[in-house]
């Protein structure tokens, strides 16, 4: 039995496809677009999700959304009481209401040459509950306290339940307009950083400032006695304005979220060329401590209510790693599972995995739940596809100066890679399946040499071309992390930030943030074969377990063709270039001109 799981008409649109309760395919639809962060209807995703299920679009007997204009009515009909918010932001509610609702005439229109089957079933999952699912449903736990907290979806910012095998529970919500996503969001755009998707950027600044503008947090976010929040609305637009969102076939825009109130507060808003003053830092700081006291005091509460110290996080605001990396020393639990696309695109997997509960199944109540392990879930090549670009590009990769060795032996490719990053050059490795979510994680990444002090520098200046503050993450053996962080954990998805051992932090500069702290990501041998043997090749070279790892793009979506790595690697200074078994060498020479 196939189900197929869809985020749309919401930014990182994607699609999951599940057989039997497995998933066997997902990937966000900014890959093959080619726009950063794509909202709309994901019909590439999908083609590619059935592809590998090897059926059509009319085979289909159930679709599931993670949106569901039914839910929270009261709610809404309460807010409009209460606010008064304008026509215009009514009408632009109503028509994104409409368009869930005709999920499947657009489907139908999409898929002209084969109509869903009649008995084929649309079903809306309520947002939550698939974030929800998405963590608890693909984790490891027998029980857990399930928390999802993200800007906004079918009215509600937050939702909490219980995990029981392979029931899950929805207990309490945070409903509009209060949002630490939304408070997280607005505050980016102050700092000057305008884009959908720009709230890591105030993560990585936080470590260069001192939370001197908390007692201001404070007056914008009000934590409550049970835990939850609210927001002191006069800093905001989105309850009671038509702030511009744009979710059909592009890249997200969402308009300016705060009012000339927050300027009063904190000062003029700083433009996006504007230089970052030790203030701006100061505020990053302060922004990202206020968002850490309001999810510790939620997860107090929870705690204290349930009484099961295993958590999953989801939603949006789960893919802040800093927060994530402090659970186990601010909040009571002890153990932690979160998805790897733990975002809107997460719920693809998420809204799927609720309808296969529901489905038939011999053995239990429905289809049985499956732990990922693993993000590798997207597109692969072959060794004969890779074959057949290099042999059409060969005219430009002679011109680049490149040379080209085939290493049909894994073992001899990652002893060469290993060496070549022991010399401080740098990688652009192509492997396997594509990753489900936004983390590279060893299959499309660039690689480069953790104890070289300038190894971020040539990376943010040759390659990434981004703000220099933002930090790399380190790729480490699984079973070396207690002896260089100070947390031991499995983090396979690069979600969690720890601090890293004091006396450790001076071998390894490019990766170790400024707070002495690094995101990393926890690589197993029965995971990601090759990835492991590459880092443990590294190891032994040079006594350091880990590689640097950011993700293979330059200012766009992480690769996923061969074609679009070959692209970057030679409008970079990458110097080598991984597909597969095909080791691309860029003469030294051409490579720094």
């Amino acid at each position: 039995m196939f189900v197929l799981g869809l985020n749309a008409y919401h930014g990182d649109s994607s699609a999951a496809i599940l057989k039997d309760g497995q998933v066997i395919a997902a990937v966000e639809e900014e890959r093959f677009r080619r726009i950063k962060h794509w909202a709309g209807l994901p019909t590439e995703s999908i083609k590619y999700c059935l592809e590998v299920a090897g059926i059509t679009y009319g085979d289909l007997r159930h679709i599931a959304i993670n949106l569901d204009p039914k839910v929270n009515h009261g709610r809404r009909l309460l807010h409009v009481l209460r606010h008064l918010p304008s026509p215009k932001l009514i009408l632009a509610r109503l028509a994104k209401l409409g368009k869930t609702r005709s999920l499947r005439d657009t489907l139908n229109s999409a898929f002209p040459d084969q109509p869903l089957h009649p008995e084929a079933q649309v079903h809306h999952v309520e947002h939550h509950l698939a974030h929800l699912a998405s963590s608890y449903l693909c984790s490891p736990f027998e029980e857990a306290v399930s928390v999802s907290v993200d800007g906004m979806g079918d009215f509600a910012s937050a939702a909490w339940g219980m995990g029981r095998g392979q029931s899950l529970s929805v207990d309490g919500r945070v409903y509009f307009p209060h949002s630490l996503g939304i408070f997280y969001s607005a505050l980016t755009q102050w700092l000057g950083f305008p884009h959908y998707g720009d709230e890591y950027k105030v993560m990585g600044l936080a470590p260069y400032g001192q939370p001197h503008f908390l007692d201001q947090m404070r007056q914008i976010v009000r934590v409550q006695s049970d835990g939850t929040f609210r927001l002191d609305l006069r800093y905001f637009r989105h309850h009671r304005e038509a702030v511009p969102y744009s979710w059909d076939n592009g890249s997200p825009e969402v308009g300016t979220l705060f009012t000339p109130e927050l300027e009063k507060l904190l000062g003029p808003a700083r433009k996006k060329d504007e230089p970052l003053e030790q203030r701006h830092r100061d505020i990053a700081r302060s922004i990202q401590a206020m968002f850490e006291e309001a999810l510790f005091a939620l997860l107090e509460q929870l705690h204290s209510r349930y009484r099961c110290d295993a958590l999953t996080l989801s939603g949006g605001c789960a893919m802040n790693s800093v927060a994530n990396g402090k659970v186990y020393q601010r909040s009571p639990f002890k153990k932690l599972y979160i998805q790897s696309a733990a975002g809107d695109a997460g719920g693809a997997i998420g809204s799927a995995m609720v309808v296969a509960q529901t489905l038939p199944n011999s053995q239990s109540g429905g289809q049985p739940r499956h732990y990922c392990r693993h993000a590798y879930w997207g597109p692969e090549y072959t060794e004969a596809d890779f074959a057949t670009l290099l042999e059409a590009e060969s005219t430009r990769l002679q011109e680049a100066g490149c040379q080209i060795t085939i290493h049909a032996n894994p073992a001899l490719l990652c002893d060469a890679v290993a060496t070549a990053i022991s010399e401080g050059k740098v990688i652009g490795w192509f492997q396997g399946r594509l990753e489900w979510g936004p983390r590279a994680l060893g299959n499309r990444s660039i690689l480069g040499d953790p104890r070289r002090a300038d190894m971020k520098d040539i990376l943010n200046a040759k390659i990434k071309r981004r703000e220099s503050f933002r930090p790399f993450a380190p790729s480490v053996l699984r079973e070396e992390v207690p002896a260089w962080f100070e947390t031991d954990d499995d983090v396979p998805f690069m979600m969690q930030v720890f601090q890293l051992r004091e006396e450790k932090r001076p071998q390894i500069p490019a990766v170790t943030h400024v707070d002495g702290s690094g995101r990393l990501q926890t690589v197993s041998a029965d995971t990601n074969p090759i990835y492991h043997q590459l880092i443990s090749r590294f190891h032994a070279l040079t006594g350091v377990p880990m590689v640097l790892n950011t993700s293979f793009n330059e200012n766009e979506p992480v690769v996923c063709h061969p074609q679009e790595a070959l692209e970057c690697f030679l409008r970079t200074k990458m110097d080598v270039l991984v597909l597969g078994g095909y080791l691309v060498a860029r003469h030294p020479n051409v490579a720094q001109s």
